[in-house]
């Protein structure tokens, strides 16, 4: 599994889940990834990768043959559109509803939706809302 870039100074530089049904799983991640516009970068018979998201069987080679347990991902969107598309698409593609899209109270102009993968993973999506202006940056010299 190779990835095609290199990116330096993020916070999580990658996540791999491992699940126990592949197909199942891969059906979800190309469907709900194809809705928010995030390109899967490779795959093969035992994984799928997109961006800086693994997902493999436990048989995989970079897997060391363990599931990886539960995982909250949450995928940002674009507008409260890809959100409710995003759920929607979620749904279709086997998973179940853990959230319907709302906002939340989270912070104002949260808006996402939640469910859970075929593993159990909740993957959200979230808008948080339209980006607000700042204040011009001011130079002061002496």
């Amino acid at each position: 599994m190779e990835t095609q870039e290199l990116h330096r100074g993020r916070l999580i530089d990658h996540i791999h889940l491992v699940v126990k049904d592949f197909p199942a799983s891969r059906t979800f991640y190309e469907a709900v990834l194809g809705v928010l516009g995030i390109p899967v970068g490779g795959r093969a018979d035992d994984y799928i990768w997109a961006d800086e998201l693994f997902i493999s069987t436990a048989d995989s080679e970079a897997a060391q043959g363990r599931l990886t347990g539960r995982h909250h991902l949450a995928f940002q969107a674009r507008d409260r559109a890809i959100v409710d598309a995003f759920y929607k698409a979620a749904l279709a593609a086997g998973g179940t509803d853990n959230g319907a899209p709302g906002e939340r109270a989270y912070h104002p102009g949260y808006y996402g939706a939640f469910v859970l993968d075929p593993d159990g993973n909740n993957i959200e999506a979230v808008f948080h809302g339209p980006a607000k202006k700042s204040a011009p940056s001011v130079v002061v010299t002496f």
